[in-house]
């Protein structure tokens, strides 16, 4: 199989990049400078046993790859907000043989939130999703790192929206040949909710910087608490926190770089490299959509939300909110609601 990592940013650089030092067919599909310095220069991969670059095939979209082949594999890496673009540039791709991509062949959601494999499932037949389980960061063109040992990162894998089959046990041996672990799981859904209540506080690290001290942490613990009301309301199962823990244990350990720890996740590296948008609408705004359906107060998800739009669109600084301010905020809006 072959593998097009649709967005090689941080998790779609590092499975690309994982996958093919470990041999296996890759080409990434990049925009801009990030494709420029992958084109010229290789992908500089930087994890706990070394930093190679690797140099792997780089596109910038369906019409520079040309006709896909029946053994490609998609793995769809970009923003969710960013998914539908990618959608419609990818699922009319002709095959060889005939057919669209969208036809036949499998993509792979590998993204945060649960959105994406829906918006999928309106055009490709086959749709598979993926919790996950990988911490990374992408801030510089050409340059992913990822600082889990001994694993990368763990990687859920199933059908959208339930089952498993071949394809998902050849991708998963494949991912298990590259350092990752990758069960295949019939209800990956149950691990990306789960993943969904951790991904809340993304908003929080985005805006004040990284959730430490008893303020923060407080604050974060709040936010989570909605989004457990709102999917227990909506008879949505997520896997616990003890599950999670016993499957993950001490397998994806963060090894700082040269002694500086990670400057934050998904959505602090968004407002890092001054995208002008921000993931917040589909981790933040899932809970505010699911809580308005069911009838679930929800105004810190709907506040972070709203700030995290507000600094990527004005591309603020990550981390440029006192933790104090965001918490009088918080308050304030939780009282509006109780009022």
């Amino acid at each position: 199989m072959r593998y097009v990592i649709i967005g090689a940013g941080a998790v779609g650089g590092v499975v690309g990049g994982r996958l093919a030092e470990a041999g296996h067919e890759v080409v990434l599909v990049a925009r801009g400078a990030h494709h420029d310095a992958v084109r010229d220069h290789g992908l500089r991969l930087r994890v706990p046993e070394g930093e190679p670059t690797l140099h792997i095939p780089v596109v910038d979209g369906p019409d520079a790859l040309g006709e896909l082949r029946p053994d490609d594999v998609l793995v769809l890496a970009v923003k969710t907000q960013d998914t539908e673009a990618a959608l419609r540039a990818w699922g009319p791709a002709p095959v060889a043989g005939g057919g669209t991509a969208a036809e036949r062949l499998p993509l792979v959601c590998a993204q945060n939130g649960v959105e994406s494999q829906r918006l999928a499932l309106r055009l490709f037949r086959r749709v598979y999703g993926v919790c996950v389980w990988l911490p990374c960061t992408y801030v510089e063109p050409g340059v992913v790192s990822a600082a889990g040992t001994p694993l990368t990162g763990i990687l859920h894998l199933g059908r959208h929206p339930h089952g498993t089959d071949e394809t998902a046990r050849l991708i998963a041996a494949d991912l298990e040949k590259s350092h990752f672990e990758a069960p295949v799981v019939p209800d990956v859904a149950r691990w990306q909710y789960a993943k969904l209540l951790a991904n809340l506080g993304n908003a929080v690290e985005a805006l004040t910087g990284p959730v430490a001290g008893e303020e923060a942490t407080g604050l974060l613990r709040r936010v989570q608490e909605e989004g457990t009301a709102v999917l227990e309301a909506a008879g949505i199962a997520y896997a616990s926190p003890e599950e999670q823990r016993a499957v993950r244990g001490d397998k994806v350990t963060l090894v700082p770089f040269d002694g500086v720890p990670r400057g934050g996740g998904s959505s602090w590296q968004s407002l890092a490299r001054g995208t002008g948008t921000i993931e917040s609408d589909y981790l933040n705004g899932e809970i505010a959509l699911l809580g308005r359906l069911h009838g679930v107060p929800t105004p810190l998800n709907e506040l972070l939300q709203h700030l995290a739009g507000t600094f990527a669109r004005e591309r603020r600084k990550p981390g440029s909110m006192p933790v104090a301010e965001l918490v009088r905020r918080a308050d304030e809006a939780a009282a509006r609601t109780d009022g």
